[in-house]
């Protein structure tokens, strides 16, 4: 089965919920463990551009907003339910995260 790995920023507030909706679409399973993940606090910045629509700030402002990072791993089966659900859940227009594609030690030469 292919995994991927999930990393995304979200603000203080909408943390749990974000992480609670990607879990509930299959995201953070790992073997006989559900609901893993690994996060940390930080500082993201942005800033919208005229034709923006900002959770936070306003457009054409520089904005910083403390964040966490958090990482997930998903199943290929799950990956789009688990992507839908992030955009859903999570307050900003455009949320930030990267995917990666997880390669299987069985695999490795």
């Amino acid at each position: 089965m292919m995994m991927y790995k999930l990393g995304f920023y979200v603000p203080v507030s909408h943390l749990e919920q974000v992480k609670q909706a990607v879990f509930a679409a299959g995201g953070g399973q790992i073997g006989e463990y559900c609901q893993c993940c690994w996060q940390v606090l930080g500082s993201g910045q942005f800033c919208p551009s005229a034709a923006a629509n900002p959770y936070l700030g306003q457009p054409e402002t520089l904005e910083t907003v403390t964040e966490y990072r958090v990482e997930l791993v998903s199943a290929d089966d799950h990956i789009r339910a688990v992507l839908a659900a992030l955009r859903l859940a999570h307050p900003y227009e455009e949320p930030a995260f990267d995917l990666v594609r997880l390669v299987d030690e069985a695999e490795l030469p």
